[in-house]
């Protein structure tokens, strides 16, 4: 079988149809270009180059092999942009779970971010409770996992990325919602109240519920379900009010009033965490999480300047 740099040789003597400009084209000098390309015939058994002591003219059989050996030479090299460009990172494939809430959060800028930071990496998005999304991460099904707080979070390398407050979703018709002040978390005492699932939803659930419980606070809690655009459309129906991540304000439901809720010291933000597995198998895993961080440096960097200004 032929070689690569014996195509090479070739290559440059048919397009320069000299001898001494190919040597001086490939760097090297005439003898052993010669060499390489009475070795490529002898391999190839067929005539490629007519040579006499004034001129070299290209055979049929070498006017055919010379369409095929620039191909050669571009696949080859094409190839070995790729390779380099996937070890550095530049291409590949990274499958990322989130979990709703981060979906209409966090998620979409951060998105876009990598695909302007690494466009040539295919992102692959499943949506995941944060359960279903360290089970991922363990087989491998998942290269990242945008999820709340978790004690199995020790088993990979992780880090926060975003902190959010807490806000009431009220009923427009809600007294809350038309009250001139901001509520406090007394304000919901005996309040018909949509609650997160305790199995499903465990994370928000201890959550809220340690947030009423600090405060000696107990609502009327009227429905438990697992996500928050569903229970926002519970408030929507009268339901009661709710307690939601910030990020849910940019769900825009008819009906439905966002308020802030007075500070108080007890009340834990909403946190939002990416994991991955301790290795490094994938070196676009790593040039997409990067971009993430840097994503929510800039969101973190804009927060403190806002809160900053008089």
């Amino acid at each position: 079988m032929f070689e690569l740099n014996q195509l090479r040789c070739f290559a440059a003597v048919a397009e320069e149809l000299h001898f001494g400009h190919a040597a001086i084209r490939l760097h090297m000098t005439q003898p052993p270009l010669s060499r390489q390309v009475q070795l490529l015939e002898q391999r190839l058994g067929v005539t490629l180059l007519d040579r006499t002591s004034r001129s070299v003219r290209l055979t049929s059989a070498g006017r055919s092999f010379l369409a095929d050996t620039r191909q050669i030479l571009r696949l080859a090299e094409s190839a070995t942009l790729a390779v380099r460009r996937a070890a550095r990172g530049e291409s590949g494939s990274v499958t990322i779970g989130f979990t709703a809430a981060s979906g209409y959060g966090v998620m979409p800028g951060m998105i876009a971010q990598c695909r302007a930071r690494v466009p040539d990496v295919e992102i692959n998005l499943r949506e995941m409770v944060t359960m279903e999304q360290i089970e991922a991460l363990a087989a491998g099904v998942l290269d990242l996992a945008l999820l709340r707080p978790h004690t199995s979070l020790e088993e990979f390398d992780s880090m926060r990325l975003i902190r959010e407050p807490l806000v009431a979703a009220l009923p427009a018709s809600h007294p809350l919602a038309r009250g001139r002040r901001d509520p406090a978390i007394s304000d919901f005492e005996g309040t018909p109240l949509v609650m997160y699932s305790p199995i499903e939803a465990r994370y928000f659930h201890d959550l809220v519920a340690g947030v009423f419980a600090t405060a000696g606070v107990r609502p009327d809690y009227t429905q438990y379900t697992s996500q928050i655009h569903s229970i926002i459309a519970l408030v929507a129906a009268g339901i009661g009010a709710a307690l939601v991540p910030e990020a849910a304000t940019s769900l825009h439901f008819e009906g439905v009033i966002f308020r802030p809720i007075r500070r108080v010291r007890s009340m834990q933000p909403v946190e939002l965490y990416v994991a991955w597995k301790p290795d490094k198998d994938n070196p676009a895993r790593e040039s997409v999480l990067e971009a993430c961080l840097e994503y929510t440096r800039a969101i973190r960097m804009k927060r403190i300047q806002t809160a900053s200004r008089p």
